[in-house]
């Protein structure tokens, strides 16, 4: 039987925790009350159209602003605040139809340009009046496209040079079938146009993997040195055909970073450009240092030079500086746009300096290796790295370097 202390004992402690429990209530609600309340729909709403990268403009029944972002006025959707008249009388339109339409509100003066500015709205009905333009800007898309375009007009150009010699060679060759001394004659233009047309398709599949078509390789650890070497390997051939010595300096050691066939490569391209542009007996040299955290790689010439005008197009795909003689030495147009997009892809880029009858100097500068040095503080501090000491016994050290000020930037379009 429950005694009298043991039930007040048990209403005590139920009181107790009443209260307790209407304190801890209260506590929390005060907090709740205490904290910041969030953003509303609407704010939310506002932040979304302020953040979109469309410009959106809402109009009522009279064609008066009544709210727009910052993108609108970025587009020229909005001018001294007031909407653009284009999308004013297309919102008149939608108003009385309410059916949403599409409005041209591309910029005035763009028109008539190779490459116009491309901004296309649409206008959709709110209800009661009101209206929404929603801008979108189709310039970088239309520059794209005007870019593929022009690629495959000249990649179809280049291929039907030697496709039709080639085709009317096959042709010389069975008319002349009987005759030893011709059929060897067609024989060998056949064999160079051929071999043209390789090196065209090589270049092509190897430029569209510097451009994204394909994931790059992992860059390691390259000796420049070595580079240097199996360039000059590469072009031994052509040079001698030209009558034409290459020298370099002395080894350097340095070491970048960086996928070592890329490399060959663009240096390669550099080296067949300088000889190819050069006079029979003129000099080709080749020169390293470490600048400024990066490795510079120059190629230098006494050959026909670059004009002025020319200078900043000459990285372009199928530019060619000489068409003439570019055409005499099988040239494809792509080996500089690919020491470009080699530069490009490895962080660095490609100087030129040039001036017509003296000679040109490419530069290809890529960022320098870089290791922890030991330091007697215990910390480690980077520094340009070197593989080895240079090698004591130096290679052929003439070096020639034209004067002038470098210039650098999109550069000489593949003259090889």
């Amino acid at each position: 039987m429950t005694t009298p202390v043991a039930l007040l004992t048990a209403i005590g402690a139920l009181v107790v925790g009443a209260v307790a429990g209407y304190l801890v209530a209260r506590r929390r609600a005060r907090r709740e009350a205490a904290r910041p309340a969030g953003p509303t729909v609407a704010e939310l709403l506002m932040r979304l159209i302020r953040s979109s990268n469309n410009g959106v403009v809402v109009l009522n029944r009279f064609g008066d602003l009544v709210l727009h972002n910052p993108r609108a006025f970025e587009l020229g959707l909005v001018r001294v605040s007031q909407a653009d008249p284009r999308a004013r009388k297309a919102a008149e339109q939608v108003v009385e139809t309410d059916e949403p339409m599409e409005v041209d509100l591309s910029p005035l003066e763009s028109r008539g340009r190779r490459q116009p500015e491309a901004v296309l709205g649409e206008v959709r009905p709110l209800g009661d009046g009101f209206t929404v333009v929603e801008a979108v800007d189709h310039s970088e898309a239309i520059r794209l496209e005007a870019v593929r375009r022009d690629f495959v007009a000249n990649v179809s150009h280049e291929l039907k040079t030697p496709v039709g010699a080639i085709a009317l060679l096959t042709e010389a060759v069975l008319d002349a079938a009987e005759d030893v001394t011709e059929v060897r004659r067609f024989g060998g233009k056949i064999l160079r146009e051929s071999t043209r047309l390789g090196q065209l398709v090589t270049e092509l599949i190897a430029l569209s993997r510097l451009q994204g078509a394909e994931r790059l390789p992992d860059l390691n650890v390259v000796e420049v040195d070595a580079v240097v070497r199996e360039a000059l390997g590469r072009t031994t051939l052509s040079a001698e055909s030209a009558e034409i010595t290459i020298t370099t300096d002395a080894a350097s050691g340095l070491l970048v970073e960086g996928d070592r066939t890329l490399l060959v490569t663009a240096l390669s391209n550099l080296l067949e450009n300088a000889v190819a542009y050069s006079q029979p007996g003129s000099p080709v040299s080749i020169s390293r240092r470490l600048g400024d955290g990066m490795v510079e790689i120059a190629v230098t010439d006494r050959g026909i030079g670059i004009a002025e005008d020319e200078q900043q197009r000459v990285f372009e795909r199928f530019y060619r500086a000489d068409k003439a003689r570019s055409r005499a030495t099988g040239g494809t147009g792509l080996g500089l746009a690919i020491v470009k997009h080699v530069a490009a892809n490895h962080g660095g880029s490609v100087g030129l300096w040039s001036r017509s009858g003296t000679g040109s100097t490419f530069t290809l500068r890529i960022p320098a290796h870089v290791r922890p040095e030991p330091a007697e503080s215990g910390r480690g501090v980077k520094q340009p790295a070197t593989a080895k000491q240079p090698d004591k016994t130096p290679e052929r050290t003439t070096r020639l370097v034209a004067t002038g000020q470098e210039i650098s930037g999109p550069d000489r379009g593949g003259n090889l």
